[in-house]
């Protein structure tokens, strides 16, 4: 979770993840005067959904990356508390009503921890919703990236690495939360397949940003332009959906 982002082009190019957020909001069904964590909140785009749906209400946002919290203070201003801080060690002064959390969690190796720590977060009674990517997602686009790092020059600085991902499957998923205190659990996928609008700058930022980092500058524009030409246009996303309370 420490990995910094481009936080200025994520928030350009995140359409789709601000897309998804939509009906996971709306599975919040908030009355408007709850405290809500956004547990990786970006650049603080989907904060302000969050926002608007908690007239009474506040938000605490959460981010591991400087520049996505740095991003995310400048465009909320004093509407949210905006936190740097990495789930997996996420110390909070006051329980809070509701988790929420988009295209996060896949990003976070372990999974244990991270329910653990996120139901220490909410108060009992509190109430978990949550999407990332889940189990076969990406799997297209992922195995034509691989075929591309396998070349050279390309090899010698992206041969036997593995991105750090966890597509985490709904029955495991769904047994690692109830170790974890969570009762009434719901887990499912859901295919969401995405054709960006700027795929070079889409799949830099959101896609393959741990590879590019691991490439010299001179070899970066050369690889994202060679994973464009092989991968479908058409990205494969698949959306792991989390629903739980802390009993």
């Amino acid at each position: 979770m420490s990995r910094d982002w481009d936080a200025a082009t994520y928030d350009r190019v995140s359409g789709p993840q601000v897309g998804w957020a939509g009906p996971v909001v709306d599975r919040l069904a908030l009355r408007g005067d709850e405290t809500v964590l956004d547990a990786g909140c970006g650049s603080g785009r989907v904060t302000l959904m969050l926002l608007e749906r908690l007239p009474r209400g506040r938000v605490v946002a959460v981010d591991g990356s400087e520049s996505m919290v740095s991003h995310a203070r400048e465009a909320l201003g004093r509407r949210a508390t905006v936190l740097h801080a990495d789930l997996l060690e996420l110390e909070l002064d006051e329980p809070v009503d509701v988790v929420f959390s988009n295209a996060v969690f896949h990003w976070v190796p372990d999974h244990d921890l991270l329910f653990r720590r996120l139901h220490r977060a909410l108060r009992p009674g509190g109430r978990l919703v949550a999407q990332c990517g889940g189990e076969g997602n990406l799997e297209r686009f992922l195995r034509a990236a691989a075929e591309v790092a396998a070349e050279e020059p390309f090899a010698r600085h992206l041969a036997g690495w593995d991105e750090p991902l966890n597509f985490a499957a709904p029955g495991e998923t769904a047994k690692r939360l109830e170790a974890s205190g969570f009762a009434g659990v719901d887990t499912w996928l859901e295919p969401q397949p995405v054709t960006p609008d700027d795929p070079e700058s889409f799949i830099r930022t959101v896609c393959l940003g741990p590879h590019v980092d691991r490439l010299p500058e001179d070899l970066r524009a050369g690889y994202l332009a060679a994973v464009c030409r092989v991968a479908p246009a058409e990205l494969d996303y698949v959306r792991l959906n989390i629903v739980a309370r802390r009993a």
